[in-house]
């Protein structure tokens, strides 16, 4: 029986089959609209690095085959082959994607669906309604990703921007050819609509390797009724490495007099502007090319009057302050409101805000820089527990609720400092969260277990379970002796001061208590006192009395901070 999916909801390939020749159907359509379905072959950085992995209608298959465009069947709009086993090593990430072709929007689509079929049999489907968009042109529909296996996870993320957009997010760009390429000839023929017949239909297609038994050959499911042709695309999109745009060319100066080398703008200066070097007199010739004008004193000597090499002129402002005059205005004879250069990326109010725009994944949890952290509650299903009065803007309908700890939860956090005060996050949207520009970090959990102190948690996924832990030892400064262990399947966000290192566990691994951030939960953690019995007394110490020791099998971590707490 397939199993119904939810945007956010991730599981392994092989949890849902045992297959790896795989059929995967898209289904979209509404009135008036026409879609392009495509998709993106990304390397581990999630970039377009190879466009020959670019999959959609003028290039319907990649170079070994592992991804072949099928076109409308079985009752999809589009369909795909995905070959496991044979896509390139440098491939991560398959993404799956639909764009309107045209005017329209998303909010005006019909319920569809992408899923992914095995050997003539629906294992899992993913559906969507108009309803989840908004004015979005682009969306990204489902994953292959690869995380020490391959796995599917349901996206359901728009852009507004449609294809360039998508194009951009993923490294490339769009360029439209003039006229449409003829394909050559001889070219193998592309693939025909399954026959409607009730066992799978056989592509022609090179043979695949086989599959072990049991698992099940590559098939189609059978299509309930004769599937609409796609319209036909007249001039084909080739997508390209990203490229900046150019820069806006400079107003071009004007000739220098005919034997004279062209005159350079001063620093700061616009091409063009300022005032033109000084012509020969009427009637008089310019000296040659390379030789100096009459009167000018001889190449690499000061003028007659003029200071020493390296010091100010007479009555010329000390090293560093303004000439006299009101800061910010232009130099006499510079024309008013003429700009003195153009930020890169070209001017206006949308090129300067351009680097600050928000960075959409497709992920529940995102970094839009070091210091601000981006969940995204509509994927995963589960609300987020955060920071009270961490929250800075949100997007959506979204509910903050008191997240209480309880008596016993409360006198436990007032015995051993490990109290958090926090908010329940709900509901359908964007919330975004950030808390005294500390940097953020998120930490995906897949059943393993992390230790951190309250403190230097901001957010976490309510699906993780969480409580106090004791540190062995005899004391810590100020109380330190405990912290929180965080284990299941989430994520939290820690936040720290500065760019924190992680150092792997050894048995010679000591940490300053002030100065950790979290460790693994598999290491072992003792309190080392270097304090020793002196004969003789000394005014103070070093400072660095007591620390944390560390001991683990190879793989586990510590994170230490810049910074003492």
């Amino acid at each position: 029986m397939a199993r119904e999916f939810q945007r956010g909801h991730k599981a392994k390939i092989s949890d849902l089959t045992s297959g790896t020749d795989l059929y995967v159907g898209v289904q979209i359509a509404g009135p008036g609209l026409t879609f392009d379905i495509s998709c993106f072959g990304l390397d581990a950085n999630e970039q377009l690095s190879d466009d020959r992995y670019f999959i959609f209608f003028n290039q319907p298959k990649s170079p070994e085959e592992s991804i072949q465009l099928l076109g409308a069947q079985a009752g999809d709009t589009e369909s795909f082959r995905v070959t496991l086993d044979r896509i390139p090593a440098n491939i991560h990430k398959l993404s799956f994607t639909a764009t309107l072709d045209g005017a329209g929007q998303m909010s005006q689509v019909g319920p569809g669906y992408i899923r992914i079929v095995a050997g003539g049999e629906e294992v899992v489907k993913y559906a969507f309604t108009g309803s989840e968009f908004t004015t979005e042109r682009a969306v990204m529909l489902g994953d292959f990703y690869l995380k020490d296996v391959w796995r599917f996870a349901a996206v359901g993320q728009g852009f507004d921007g449609g294809l360039e957009a998508l194009l951009k997010n993923f490294g490339g760009e769009v360029a439209e050819e003039e006229a449409p390429v003829a394909p050559p000839q001889g070219a193998a023929p592309s693939f025909a609509p399954p026959a409607q017949a009730a066992a799978p239909p056989a592509f022609g297609a090179p043979a695949a390797p086989q599959a072990h038994q049991p698992a099940p050959a590559f098939g189609a499911p059978p299509a309930p009724a004769p599937a609409p042709q796609q319209p036909i695309h007249a001039a084909p999109t080739i997508a390209t490495p990203m490229a900046p745009a150019p820069a806006p060319h400079a107003p071009a100066p004007a000739p220098a007099p005919y034997g004279q080398p062209p005159q350079q703008p001063q620093f700061g200066q616009v091409p063009g502007q300022g005032a033109p070097p000084a012509a020969p007199a009427y009637g008089q010739q310019a000296p040659p090319f390379g030789q100096q004008p009459p009167g000018a004193p001889p190449f690499g000597q000061q003028p007659p009057g003029a200071p020493p090499f390296g010091q100010q002129p007479p009555g010329a402002p000390p090293f560093g302050q303004q000439p006299p005059g009101q800061f910010g205005q232009q130099p006499p004879g510079m024309p008013q409101g003429v700009p003195q250069g153009v930020p890169e990326g070209g001017a206006g109010l949308q090129a300067a805000l351009s680097p600050y725009k928000e960075t959409a994944t497709g992920q529940r949890w995102t970094s839009q820089n070091q210091q601000l952290m981006r969940v995204d509650l509509t994927m995963g299903g589960t609300p987020v527990l955060a920071r009270q009065g961490s929250m800075v803007m949100y997007q959506g309908k979204v509910d903050f609720g008191y997240k209480g700890a309880g008596f016993a939860g409360r006198v436990v956090g007032n015995a051993t400092g490990q109290e958090m005060q926090l908010m329940r996050c709900t509901g359908r949207g964007q919330v975004f969260l950030a808390e005294e520009g500390s940097h953020l970090h998120p930490i995906e959990l897949q059943g393993d277990g992390i230790c951190v102190s309250a403190e230097s948690v901001l957010a976490f996924d309510e699906s993780l379970q969480y409580e106090v832990r004791r540190i062995e030892g005899h004391g810590i400064p100020g109380g330190a002796l405990f912290t929180m262990q965080f284990q299941g399947t989430g994520t939290v966000v820690i936040k720290t001061h500065g760019v924190p290192v992680v150092l792997p566990v050894t048995p010679a691994t000591f940490a300053d208590c002030n100065a950790v951030v979290a460790w693994s939960s598999a290491s072992q953690v003792i309190i080392s006192s270097q304090v020793r019995l002196r004969r003789n007394a000394y005014p103070g110490h070093s400072g660095e009395t007591v620390n944390l020791q560390f001991r683990g099998a190879p793989g586990n971590f510590v994170v230490v901070q810049p910074y003492e707490v």
